[in-house]
């Protein structure tokens, strides 16, 4: 004798052996596209976006006044939660509201200055709908 044992006869791989497994991730491969080469995503991102030198500017500041005022309602928001738990004192509630309505004014006029109203600030993201709520 070798020293070797005795040989075991090759196993039947059944279901869930590692050959299944690897099959079944081959198949996984396959169907998962490759990533795109950087001539894709760069003809992708035109296509998206769509940037005009002559706007740019016009097209940042609506977005920076999209924020302000996406900011501004969720801060009114935790505010008015803050008020009704009563975590705020009457003066609080009058100096917070004076600030909110003060961010509110300035917010306005800023966009009257540059040709916007309040509902033209909004960002579409397709299928989520619209960044900033309907108003009431």
């Amino acid at each position: 004798m070798t020293g070797e044992g005795p040989r075991r006869p090759p196993r039947d791989p059944g279901p869930g052996s590692l050959d299944e497994v690897g099959e079944s991730m081959t198949r996984a491969f396959r169907l998962v596209r490759p990533p795109p080469t950087h001539r894709e995503q760069a003809a992708g991102a035109a296509h998206r976006i769509r940037a005009d030198r002559d706007t740019v500017g016009e097209d940042l500041l609506k977005l920076v006044l999209t924020l302000v005022e996406l900011l501004r309602q969720l801060i009114e928001r935790q505010a008015l939660r803050r008020v009704d738990a009563g975590d705020l004192t009457d003066e609080q509630e009058e100096e917070l509201g004076a600030t909110l309505l003060a961010l509110h004014d300035s917010l306005s006029d800023l966009c009257a200055e540059h040709g916007y109203r309040l509902e033209d600030l909004n960002l579409d993201l397709g299928p989520l709908g619209p960044l900033l709520p309907p108003r009431d």
